[in-house]
């Protein structure tokens, strides 16, 4: 069976962690520990109220970070009652889900593509150079097994890299960067055929990934594997106090 958006966002949470996680009654805070907005950002829980956003900015200030809500599919009255309080809209984001078995059916390149924990040194500087740097690598610690690297090569060089993870079936891709100069060859569909290849032997049953709704490249590479768009979230920040 298809996971839901519930699954889904949950996979979110179970494959990109946050430091640690803050159930109040009317709302989930996420210390991000310098993560990103992923592992930063508060969601609402059922039954809350105007009334209550406040609360959930003194917590996330208590955090040490800035109010910052992620708004979910369904979840219009949160972000009418956010924009009313001055709240900028950023950050789009698609969801994109497929089977497994739609990606791996191909004979797969001779030493193009590796799956590989811990990741490599090469694989650390793929990701700096893209700004993905200490925080998030402690993100990819925090993730609980299954998980994985992908290390992608061309011309015999190190060329991208991206992030596993497996959370209850669905095997989420975090962090799939290609070096620039690497790009527009096809590496990244022979690396998320790879992830695809690894989450099968883990008997995952779903693939899935994120990609901000403005980055055509990335978004025309999942539909270009058969990812059906099945979702979205956005962050609302405090304008006066951006992320």
């Amino acid at each position: 069976m298809m996971p839901d958006l519930p699954a889904l966002y949950a996979a979110i949470d179970g494959t990109w962690p946050a430091a640690r996680r803050i159930e109040t009654p009317r709302w989930t805070l996420r210390d991000g520990d310098g993560g990103g907005k992923r592992v930063s950002c508060a969601t609402s829980r059922p039954g809350w109220s105007v009334a209550e956003i406040a609360a959930a900015e003194d917590g996330m200030r208590s955090l040490g970070q800035d109010p910052l809500f992620m708004i979910r599919v369904g979840e219009e009255a949160l972000d009418e009652a956010l924009a009313a309080r001055g709240y900028a809209l950023i950050d789009p984001v698609n969801l994109w889900l497929a089977p497994v078995g739609q990606l791996t059916g191909l004979e797969m390149p001779r030493v193009m593509t590796f799956d590989v924990w811990e990741p490599l040194a090469i694989m650390r500087e793929i990701w700096a150079e893209a700004g993905i740097g200490a925080a998030r690598l402690r993100v990819m610690d925090r993730a609980q097994w299954p998980k994985t690297a992908v290390l992608g090569r061309l011309s015999d060089k190190a060329a991208g890299c991206g992030f596993c993870a497996i959370h209850e079936g669905i095997a989420m891709v975090h962090a799939l960067e290609i070096r620039p100069e690497h790009r527009g060859q096809g590496l990244g569909k022979w690396m998320m055929r790879r992830a695809a290849l690894w989450a099968e032997a883990q008997w995952a049953a779903w693939m899935a990934v994120l990609c901000l709704q403005d980055n055509a490249p990335a978004n025309g590479l999942y539909a270009s594997l058969g990812f059906n768009l099945v979702g979205q979230y956005h962050y609302r920040n405090n304008v006066e106090a951006p992320e």
